[in-house]
């Protein structure tokens, strides 16, 4: 059972689990250590694909790991060493998900973060593969040195969005230290 108020991964997951089907293709944006490259690939299915992006090769070795670990087909999946601001250049539309999880890789150098102006890039890049009832998700770290502006710019890029998407974010507040906030927005269309 979830507890009421969730983590941010989590609900982006479940909103994600809402929309995604068998044979869609999805884009982990953050690659990381490979956790939502594999809960997208789990919802896409054998007939799905997954493409994943990172600047880091560790990312894309920890990511290939998890997948030989969890039996995923090398043929539902590519990873990509590059940044996320370069998916429109190696992905065809149309696509049904996009997960951004920004910031920096665990476990790695810390001082490797996720970069405003290339999450900027990378988002209008998302924003054109997406289909109409599709889904972008970005968890933005507000706590990490640079976390702050690039929350600040990734909001207000949000906010401009309202005439093709619907929009919502979803912020724990009180916390001791800052939370991770999420952004949802699901492409409209005749059915959204």
């Amino acid at each position: 059972m979830h507890p009421l108020f969730p983590r941010t991964t989590q609900l982006a997951q479940d909103w994600i689990a809402q929309v995604l089907r068998h044979g869609d293709v999805a884009i982990d944006a953050t690659l990381g250590n490979g956790n939502d490259a594999l809960f997208l690939a789990r919802c896409v299915g054998p007939s799905g694909k997954v493409h994943g992006f990172d600047v880091q090769a560790a990312a894309l070795v920890a990511s290939s790991a998890l997948f030989q670990a969890n039996q995923i087909s090398e043929n539902n999946y590519t990873w990509h060493l590059l940044s996320h601001g370069a998916m429109q250049d190696v992905v065809a539309p149309p696509v049904r998900a996009v997960m951004f999880n920004l910031g920096y890789l665990p476990g790695e150098d810390h001082d490797v973060i996720t970069q405003s102006t290339e999450t900027l890039r990378a988002l209008d890049a998302a924003c054109s593969l997406i289909e109409p009832g599709g889904i972008i998700t970005i968890v933005c770290y507000p706590g990490h040195e640079g976390g702050d502006s690039e929350t600040a710019e990734v909001l207000a890029w949000a906010d401009k969005q309202g005439a093709v998407w619907h929009v919502v974010v979803y912020e724990k507040r009180a916390t001791l230290r800052k939370a991770p906030i999420l952004i949802a927005m699901q492409k409209k269309g005749a059915d959204t």
